[in-house]
């Protein structure tokens, strides 16, 4: 193996490449959980994986339940199918509130107040009534608690990871923007037939998917990823062999163990093709602008280094910076900005080592920034950001002085 068949294979198995899946919610179940913290741009991570889903069509899917958003994993949001939730839940919430059992004493969350919350909590949504965080604050001021900071935060997520509240139906702030709602995990998520029956069972289907949808990885990626501990991805690796032993390849490079789908293309010789490339047009480069929190870089921590490159900071702001790649490796980082029914794009890249590479670059990015608008639904364009070099310092070019703002995506 070399690093990059590494790159192509995850670019291919996470969807960024074809073939994508025909849904949000079914990206999702390819994935298994998606990092969602930051809605709007997790909203994008899905969008990008299909035959191109807009932002409402990934909405509408979370309105509907097929897709719920919870803490789950490290713990923290993700988005979840509703079929694999009840079997994540029984593998990950003993852990989830081991890890958590510290800011629970600091909040003075004791075991009577939790299970009390949890029924004023069920009670308040039950019946289809999904209630954003305020009310739910409301409903527990009402019995006694003072559910404020601390403890509003995690008696909400303690009654998440013990099964008793779910995602709901979002509605809009008076600013427009979307807004978590609270349901009844039981009206919320199905019993699902067919799922892990056990906890054995359920770390094999874990890990599995894991390396399936993010192969090639490696075991401590899986265990950081899952916040499983490696003790437990081996056993589930074991398992997962022994029910089907041809399902996963493996291979070593820089004397680490990778496992990966062995359905893949090129599986044995590997590398039949450049890393990156777009299998709709055949041609290079490729820019994908992805959120920070994406699966392509949260999905791994061990071998994270093969997303390579840095991205500048913008120290003057406390928002974050999202990830530019081309040909699947990090040249640098973008945000959005939404303003009076448009959408701008700050996008920063490194220096191009040639004129020719520079127009390329510059096409591949025109296009990213094409398809982030075909999925908003508004016009969406570039705004002035300057080129930078490996330090992320203005730099002068053709003339201009540094610091200068470009036109277009530069």
């Amino acid at each position: 193996m070399h690093a990059d068949d590494v790159v192509r294979l995850r670019l291919s198995r996470q969807q960024l490449r074809p073939p994508r899946a025909v849904s949000a919610e079914a990206a999702v179940k390819n994935l298994l959980a998606v990092q969602s913290q930051e809605f709007s741009y997790a909203r994008w991570s899905l969008a990008q994986r299909t035959a191109g889903a807009s932002a409402a069509d990934v909405e509408q899917a979370v309105a509907d339940g097929r897709i719920l958003r919870t803490h789950i994993l490290r713990p923290t949001w993700h988005f979840v199918h509703r079929d694999d939730l009840r079997w994540l839940l029984m593998l990950s919430a003993p852990r989830l509130h081991q890890g958590n059992a510290g800011m629970y004493r600091q909040a003075g969350i004791d075991a009577e107040a939790a299970s009390r919350s949890a029924r004023v909590l069920a009670a308040a949504v039950a019946g289809g009534a999904h209630k954003t965080r305020e009310q739910l604050a409301a409903a527990l001021q009402r019995n006694g608690f003072a559910a404020k900071g601390l403890e509003l935060a995690y008696l909400i997520m303690h009654a998440e990871i013990s099964g008793v509240l779910a995602s709901g139906t979002p509605v809009r702030s008076t600013g427009g923007a979307l807004k978590q709602t609270y349901a009844l995990f039981d009206e919320r998520v199905p019993v699902a037939s067919g799922g892990p029956a056990d906890r054995p069972a359920a770390l094999a289907e874990l890990v599995r998917r894991y390396f399936l949808s993010r192969g090639p990885a490696t075991v401590k990626d899986c265990a950081d990823w899952s916040g499983l501990t490696v003790t437990d991805v081996r056993q589930g690796l074991g398992l997962t062999l022994e029910a089907d032993p041809g399902v996963l390849g493996t291979a070593t490079l820089d004397d680490i163990e990778f496992h990966f789908s062995s359905a893949e293309p090129g599986y044995g010789g590997l590398a039949d093709s450049a890393p990156g490339q777009d299998a709709e047009s055949g041609r290079q480069p490729r820019i994908d602008l992805i959120q920070c929190y994406d699966e392509y870089v949260m999905g791994y921590s061990r071998s994270r280094y093969f997303l390579g490159g840095t991205a500048p900071a913008r120290p003057e702001r406390d928002t974050p910076m999202h990830v530019v790649l081309k040909n699947g490796q990090m040249i640098g980082s973008w945000r959005h900005e939404l303003a009076g029914g448009r959408c701008e794009l700050d996008i920063r890249t490194g220096p191009e080592p040639d004129a020719a590479a520079e127009r390329d670059t510059s096409r591949a990015i025109d296009e990213a920034v094409a398809a982030y608008g075909a999925f908003l639904g508004i016009p969406t364009a570039p705004f002035g950001s300057e080129r930078y070099e490996a330090a992320w310092l203005p730099r002068s070019n053709a003339g201009r002085e540094p610091g200068v703002k470009l036109k277009g995506h530069f």
